[in-house]
């Protein structure tokens, strides 16, 4: 999943990628068109292309003066620099920020969420390839998303029977205290929650017919927190990974 914020010269963009399918970026024109259009100066008409694979995605620098960083927003300042003209970089971060030198005074990004990281089960022991058992659902609890997933979840964890999931908004303002979250936006908490739902746990429930936006958002919360407690995915122990609670909150048991 690659998606363009808001800001980099036009609307918000989210585009989803199969294996072998790919999006070029750049400032595009009536001759050069790009599926993601990035609207700076300093950036080339046909700036680059990114591919999805199997099991990660490939970045081809198409500019022949300026690298571009890609930066793992969750791995303490781990990145790597793709030099111009290089074809077919492999990225191996699971989430990942494509960053393009700006003449604005911040950088333009793109976030890309990599194809699903799979993963061995950890009570499997030897065997050959063929005999082993892989997770059915492959979470990184470092990541970001999965601090998501643990304060959507939080409620229940604590068991103050709620009658609803947590709204993004409360999740934005549950997770602020968190250091890696203290830039976090209700628009890329939205993100994670997709990214959860779609590729992470392949929840694919219908959206009853008629209903709106804010209904489909409810109802995918929904079902993502449903399955991650119905599997044990996310459970009390998870509850430390998140900032101290403040104010008139329930502890937990």
């Amino acid at each position: 999943m690659v998606h363009l914020p808001e800001g980099n010269g036009g609307d918000a963009v989210t585009l989803r990628l199969g294996p072998g399918e790919r999006v070029l970026f750049g400032r595009g024109s009536s001759t050069t068109p790009v599926g993601l259009r990035l609207g700076d100066e300093a950036v080339s008409r046909l700036a680059g292309e990114i591919r999805a694979t199997d099991d990660h995605w490939q970045l081809s620098n198409l500019s022949t003066t300026h690298g571009y960083l890609v930066e793992n927003p969750e791995g303490a300042g781990e990145y790597l620099r793709v030099p111009p003209r290089r074809v077919g970089a492999p990225i191996p971060f699971e989430f990942s920020r494509v960053v393009l030198p700006s003449r604005g005074e911040t950088p333009v990004h793109l976030q890309v969420f990599a194809p699903d990281h799979v993963y061995l089960d950890p009570h499997a022991a030897g065997g050959s390839w063929e005999s082993r058992t892989l997770t059915a659902y492959s979470l990184d609890e470092t990541a970001t998303y999965f601090l998501v997933l643990v304060a959507l979840c939080e409620p229940w964890l604590r068991d103050r029977s709620p009658v609803a999931v947590p709204t993004t908004p409360q999740v934005v303002e549950r997770l602020r205290g968190h250091a890696a979250c203290t830039r976090l936006t209700a628009r890329a908490v939205s993100a994670h929650i997709d990214y959860l739902a779609d590729e992470k746990l392949r929840i694919s429930a219908p959206a009853p017919d008629g209903a709106g936006r804010a209904d489909r958002r409810n109802g995918k919360r929904e079902a993502v927190v449903g399955l991650a407690l119905k599997f044990g995915i996310v459970s009390e122990e998870h509850l430390a990974l998140l900032p101290p609670r403040t104010g008139s909150a329930v502890p937990g048991r």
